[in-house]
């Protein structure tokens, strides 16, 4: 069946499961079968969910399955009015990300009242790629993957809890909240610098914060560095190490064209992405030098 087909059936649907939610909150309806009729109705209004999604019409199907959510809560059936805000959450994502941050928060505080707080993260987890992807706010992104790698580490899945830390990381620095970034990198670096499977996860997490800590003062980085090469040997050896010690002393010379050369070296071997790129930029122009050389 065509578009136009399913959003017909959709409309019927909706109009069919109206009129049993009025009957069942009638006086006669609420005392000859009342809630069986509620229960009729969400599963109307989700059959009308569906069709609108066939038909694309992803408001309409957002409106229908926040209609069977609100049944359900009426019915008491916490878990199903959860999954039905987020099936209308989903379908909002494609038509109005607002809309579908509200269903998805609705799901999130009854996930949590229910004690489901590794589902009600992995929804904070969506909310937060929402405000990445289609608002562009970024602190309200952090805000949700702060609140997910909380929920995440109370239940122990501590290795989603990082990623999900990394990403608050990422921005923070980006907004030059140097401090909680590095604070950041650093408690992830230590959590997994003894797993064989995620040293290279501690490498990665060390060289970030030690390159924070250069965005705030060379003798920070210094510093840092030799505690990390300390506290992690294999640190100590990495690529990464030696490329933050070479730009501490082009740094320390003031030698703008050493700089650049050890960047485009370390670049040439593994390309940056756009994170390094521009904290390595935000470094290069604290060395008093008046040429302009690209770093790339």
């Amino acid at each position: 069946m065509d578009a136009a087909s399913k959003q017909q059936d959709g409309a019927q649907l909706m109009a069919e499961a109206d009129k049993k939610v009025k009957g069942a909150q009638s006086f006669l309806g609420g005392l000859f079968g009342g809630p069986a009729r509620l229960a009729e109705a969400c599963e109307i209004y989700t059959r009308a969910a569906n069709s609108f999604k066939m038909a694309k019409n992803w408001s309409g199907a957002g409106d229908a399955f926040c209609h069977a959510a609100r049944l359900h809560l009426q019915m008491q059936n916490k878990h199903d009015a959860a999954v039905s805000y987020v099936d209308a959450g989903n379908a909002y994502k494609k038509a109005d990300p607002h809309e579908a941050i509200n269903c998805l928060t609705r799901a999130i505080e009854i996930f949590t009242d229910m004690g489901r707080f590794t589902i009600a993260a992995k929804h904070h987890m969506t909310i937060a790629e929402i405000h990445e992807s289609e608002l562009a706010d970024v602190e309200k992104s952090m805000a949700h993957y702060e609140q997910a790698a909380d929920f995440y580490r109370g239940e122990e899945a501590n290795s989603t809890a990082n990623k999900c830390l990394l990403k608050v990381a990422a921005y923070a620095a980006q907004l030059e909240q140097y401090l909680k970034a590095i604070e950041i990198y650093e408690q992830v670096g230590t959590s997994t610098m003894d797993s064989s499977l995620l040293k290279i996860n501690a490498r990665e997490s060390f060289f970030k914060a030690a390159v924070c800590h250069f965005c705030v003062d060379a003798l920070n980085a210094q510093i840092a560095v030799e505690k990390y090469e300390q506290m992690f040997p294999a640190f100590a050896d990495s690529r990464e190490c030696k490329f933050v010690k070479k730009l501490l002393e082009a740094h320390e010379e003031n030698n703008l064209e050493a700089f650049t050369e050890t960047v485009k070296e370390f670049d040439s071997g593994a390309r940056m992405d756009q994170w390094m790129t521009t904290m390595l930029l935000r470094i290069k122009k604290t060395i008093p030098d008046d040429s302009e050389g690209d770093m790339r």
